[in-house]
């Protein structure tokens, strides 16, 4: 059997079979200290691909910063076949203080391809890319919805390409939606450099939850089988077929004042049905949001306290719901996550609201 070399990166090797803890220094912190991007390697025993999974790319957005830990609790270096990256805070400065941005209020997903000697998103942007994206030959992003909003687990993929739909449906989530790539981007960054990327959505800004973590380890222990970096047993092998999308509505406050919502993310919705009722501070004049197509809500604002204008649902128009099941009123309900087993039009953007 062909022995793959030590992994180089930074300044460590990383033998064959094993995993190493790394920290590679970005840029200086007010206090004259050093901040660092810091990584896990996970190096296989055997050849094969390298991959990377990113998480917190912005701070608040911690879901994967979870994701990526319990991946660790399924994956051992001497049973793989390849390499692993782990990037659980990519932003570093955002995720020390709960913020979504840098410290220079820059956002650190609209700084690729970064700059050694720039700013401080360009900086760490030119350092995730020198130190991990250029070495893999796969990505996967892990984002979640921004503050006080939610996220049905969704990927997120480039049109046009067969592999992705491939790999997006080994992954396994309730939902593919195919997203325009944004200017300054990760995505868009190693579309340009034609490395693949999924990116997860699922969850909400500074909470955990258990179904979005859930469908995000399995969906990655999936796409890492389907490479041929691990094999995995049946329990996750067995996975509903996902929903496609290419379009989308938003649903906006008609009023200011306090919503009453009686649909969430997940819910299957028809053309006129009800979504939430917003009212005034006393629930006079009332206005009912209704769904303007047949679809899943895949994204609900949690805030019940809204502005005119707000935007409070995000509606995918799916290929089919058949296959959901006549009496299903929701997705999540129809795609029942159980624990992994141990060891061995204009659609919202990845992270704006439009």
């Amino acid at each position: 059997m062909d022995h793959p070399a030590p992994f180089e990166i930074h300044d460590q090797r990383i033998a064959p079979g094993t995993a190493q803890i790394l920290t590679i220094p970005v840029s200086q912190q007010v206090t004259g200290l050093d901040a660092s991007l810091a990584l896990k390697v996970l190096h296989g025993a055997k050849p094969g691909p390298c991959v990377f999974v990113s998480a917190a790319i912005h701070g608040d957005e911690i879901v994967g910063t979870a994701i990526i830990q319990r991946l660790l609790d399924h994956l051992m270096p001497g049973d793989m076949a390849g390499t692993l990256i782990l990037a659980p805070a990519v932003n570093i400065y955002g995720f020390a203080s709960h913020s979504r941005y840098l410290p220079d209020r820059r956002d650190l997903n609209r700084s690729f391809p970064g700059y050694e000697n720039g700013s401080l998103a360009a900086q760490l942007a030119h350092a995730f890319l020198e130190q991990v994206i250029d070495r893999c030959s796969l990505g996967i992003d892990l984002h979640t919805a921004a503050v006080h909003r939610y996220n049905l687990p969704q990927i997120r993929i480039a049109s046009g390409s067969p592999y992705l739909t491939q790999l997006a449906m080994a992954f396994g989530a309730p939902i593919i939606i195919e997203s325009p790539l944004r200017p300054g981007s990760m995505r868009a960054l190693a579309h340009d450099r034609e490395t693949p990327m999924l990116l997860l959505e699922a969850g909400e800004a500074l909470r955990f939850d258990r179904y979005s973590i859930e469908v995000g380890v399995r969906g990655v222990l999936r796409v890492l089988d389907h490479v041929g970096m691990i094999e995995i047993g049946p329990v996750l092998e067995d996975v509903d077929v996902p929903m496609r999308a290419n379009r989308s509505s938003w649903v906006r406050a008609p009023r200011g004042g306090v919503s009453r919502r009686v649909r969430k993310s997940g819910d299957i919705v028809k053309q006129g049905g009800l979504l939430a009722v917003v009212g005034g501070l006393f629930g006079e004049d009332a206005q009912e949001l209704v769904s303007p197509v047949d679809g899943v809500v895949i994204g609900h604002a949690t805030l019940p306290v809204v502005n005119q204008g707000d935007a409070l649902f995000h509606i995918a128009e799916v290929e089919t719901l058949d296959h959901v099941g006549k009496h299903a009123r929701s997705i999540v309900d129809a795609m029942a996550v159980s624990e992994p087993p141990h060891p061995p039009t204009t659609l919202l953007d990845e992270d704006e609201v439009l």
